[in-house]
């Protein structure tokens, strides 16, 4: 099994490795620039930076929701001009204990790339340990990246309306509680959440310090959670498709599966007024 998680102190060690590539993925929804000034300030040595709304997302319609995924052709040649190839270890890190990193740990695994892993505590672990930082930017490296997306690893609404009810169906959502029931929506137009959704906020697999919470207590909190339902059997989505990855890569690290992606999300869901919405806490 192909490792998910990476310490600071083995990336240190890596630092200088040609089969390793690290990226930055660090972002704020209310400032799109943060990151990426963030970046320019200060980074992992190294590290190639890649903007959740430029590099990770594709166009918006008005009705694909806020982070559509890219065209494959178009993110397979942007990480190629990073040095990615068939035995590279990827490493993603932001500052939010990977909320933003997961999307490319997901992307990656989606398009065939096995060795993507997070570094664990992301950048403020690092700053932590005092491992070295850097302002420049490394230029670009020929890689060899084909993807080979994956069937099956995604869903579409269509598939959300039909098995939204369907007691074989976990359709599981990340986002915040408060915007899960509606009671304060800070991002899309219309709050709530899909009918027949459960809640299952993406912080609750960290632990306090910011890192991930050990393989074993995620296997017996989602085992929980899932009340019987395989992980395959579970689909996730958030606002835009971003953290609902994070519980994705929580089944993976606890052992447990692969689940499904809902790319569109809610920012999809109730961009089309037809589609019903639920509020209140949920639970089934």
């Amino acid at each position: 099994m192909e490792k998910l998680l990476v310490s600071a102190e083995e990336l240190a060690r890596h630092l200088d490795d040609p089969a390793w590539v690290v990226f930055d993925t660090r972002h704020d929804l209310t400032d799109p620039k943060a990151g990426r000034e963030e970046y320019e300030h200060e980074h992992v040595p190294g590290a190639y930076f890649l903007h959740t709304d430029d590099d990770l997302s594709g166009p918006l319609t008005g009705t694909n929701g806020r982070h559509p995924l890219p065209d494959i052709d178009a993110f397979a040649a942007r990480i190629n001009r990073c040095g990615v190839g068939p035995g590279t270890q990827v490493v993603a890190y932001d500052d939010l204990g990977g909320a933003y990193a997961v999307r490319l740990w997901w992307m990656l695994r989606w398009l065939g790339h096995e060795r993507a892993a997070l570094l664990d505590g992301g950048f403020p672990q690092w700053l932590r340990e005092g491992r070295p930082v850097s302002s420049e930017v490394p230029p670009a490296r020929a890689g060899s990246f084909v993807p080979r997306p994956r069937l099956g690893a995604t869903v579409d609404a269509s598939f959300v309306e039909r098995f939204r009810e369907d007691p074989a169906v976990k359709l599981v959502d990340a986002r915040a509680a408060q915007r899960y029931s509606g009671e304060k929506e800070t991002l899309d137009p219309v709050a709530g959440h899909v009918p027949g959704s459960v809640h299952r906020f993406w912080q609750r697999n960290l632990g306090p310090d910011g890192r991930f919470k050990s393989p074993a207590a995620l296997r017996e909190e989602w085992l929980a959670f899932l009340g019987g339902a395989s992980a395959e059997q579970s689909v996730h989505m958030c606002g835009s498709g971003v953290t609902a990855c994070h519980n994705l890569f929580a089944l993976e690290l606890a052992g447990l599966g692969e689940g499904r992606l809902y790319p569109g999300s809610w920012s999809e869901w109730c961009a089309d007024p037809s589609r019903p919405v639920a509020t209140g806490m949920q639970a089934r």
